[in-house]
């Protein structure tokens, strides 16, 4: 009778599963029905493990967002930011101001004294501009 339970003195919990954990390498048609960290195998239909609590599918969502998409993900730079949307578009709408403050000196070449003073205020209209949107981005991000 000892044997049917050979691990009875062993305190679990109930979550826990009651066979020991896989250590062999899982094959590649049951790779998707067992947990890739701790072994145990996925109850029909779930997203996460009920054992460690890792997601089902976090290879397949983290392997297709690598490269240049990960740059133009919004939600997801938003979320890495804590900024809300109207605050990260204030940012991206500043960093164009300065980058068109800069890029004004370099296209435009000043022969005159006339021509330089014009250039500068240009210059001056950008970097207020920049200034204005971020201004509004902080005001609007989140608490």
């Amino acid at each position: 009778m000892a044997q049917t339970a050979p691990n009875y003195e062993e305190r679990q919990e109930f979550w826990k599963p009651a066979v020991s954990q896989r250590q062999e390498v899982a094959s590649a048609d049951s790779a998707d029905h067992v947990c890739e960290r701790c072994g145990t195998d996925f109850i029909v239909g779930s997203r996460f493990c009920h054992v460690c609590g890792t997601d089902r599918h976090a290879e397949l969502t983290r392997s297709g967002n690598r490269g240049v998409r990960a740059w133009f993900d919004f939600g997801a730079l938003r979320e890495a930011l804590g900024q809300s949307s109207a605050s990260l578009v204030t940012l991206f709408l500043g960093t164009a101001c300065l980058i068109a403050a800069a890029v004004t000196g370099l296209l435009f070449t000043a022969t005159t004294l006339l021509d330089w003073q014009a250039v500068q205020i240009w210059r001056i209209e950008w970097l207020l501009a920049a200034m204005a949107v971020f201004a509004a981005g902080v005001l609007l991000k989140r608490k």
